[in-house]
């Protein structure tokens, strides 16, 4: 099992393009907030500025991408500013009908910037400590795509395809949207240091191990003790390792997980709330139950209609 895809298809990650822009100066936008999201924007030519909450501006040019974790509002702009109408006014001002290119500003076209930008959704209630590890922005330059040849040419298929037309254009470009997420994720670990512990867990040889154990038999009895053996550890020096790369206890961890696996389970029609329990490791619907509206404030039964 490759652990990272089974988190990203337990999360249900899914891609989506916002627009191409064509945007002259002066021009801004503020992104408003979009809760269980990331949006990405990528920079095909000119220059992008880029504040998230308020912290410093961030620079873009060509070939330079940044993705906002977490739903978080940010503004756009040419040169570096403080406030910025939001987006429904740019999209309403310019009559963007969501084709196309959306153009906005009144400057001379030689100085236009040229985006693609878009955004991923997860569930309602997704959440992992990888998630968790993702910094306010993250920042992907041409330079760092160059020694990243993966990434690269996935950035590379994305923009040529969405410049493109024909049948099967905007599934194509969701899927490599989605493709090109996992190598934001993967590469990120070089420019935001906080997620390198995580991300190195996945593949370490004995963290690695105990976590393809919990995602490929999450309805097993483990303790700390059997999944110490699993990894050839000692029971305390497996906890002391586990929290150092993932952030939490094991136990902690499969309990979150489970919990996540329930989500994916309830949106399935076909799926008892009994059988969700089950397979996911609670001894009793009662308990799954008390566990699973202590985590997301609703009951198992009370999310399905929430979520039909």
């Amino acid at each position: 099992m490759d652990v990272l895809d089974d988190i990203l298809a337990t999360l249900a990650l899914k891609g989506a393009l916002y627009f191409r822009t064509n945007f002259t100066a002066p021009w801004g936008v503020t992104v408003p907030e979009l809760k269980s999201a990331a949006r990405f924007h990528l920079v095909v030519e000119g220059r992008l500025c880029v504040r998230v909450k308020s912290g410093p501006a961030v620079t873009l040019g060509p070939g330079d991408l940044i993705l906002v974790p977490a739903g978080r509002s940010h503004i756009l702009s040419g040169e570096p500013i403080e406030t910025a109408p939001p987006l429904e006014t740019v999209l309403a001002d310019a009559g963007y009908d969501g084709g196309g290119v959306l153009v906005a500003g009144g400057g001379e076209d030689e100085a236009a910037t040229q985006m693609i930008c878009g955004h991923f959704t997860f569930r309602d209630g997704a959440d992992h400590p990888l998630l968790r590890a993702l910094p306010d922005h993250l920042l992907l330059s041409a330079s760092m795509r160059a020694r990243e040849p993966w990434l690269d040419e996935t950035l590379r298929l994305l923009t040529r395809r969405i410049f493109e037309a024909g049948p099967g254009a905007g599934a194509a470009v969701t899927r490599l949207s989605e493709a090109a997420f996992v190598e934001m994720v993967r590469v990120g670990a070089t420019a935001a240091p906080q997620m390198a512990p995580v991300l190195s867990a996945l593949s370490d040889k004995q963290i690695g191990r105990t976590l393809t154990l919990m995602h490929q038999r999450p309805q097993d009895v483990w303790t700390v003790e059997s999944l110490a053996g699993e990894a050839g550890m000692s029971r305390s020096r497996f906890a002391e390792k586990f929290r150092e790369m993932i952030g939490m206890s094991p136990l902690a961890y499969l309990s979150e997980w489970r919990l996540q696996k329930a989500l994916a389970l309830l949106d399935n029609a076909q799926c008892s709330v009994q059988q969700a329990a089950a397979q996911t490791g609670y001894l009793s619907p009662a308990a799954f139950t008390r566990a699973f509206t202590a985590k997301f404030g609703a009951s198992p039964s009370q999310y399905r209609r929430q979520h039909a």
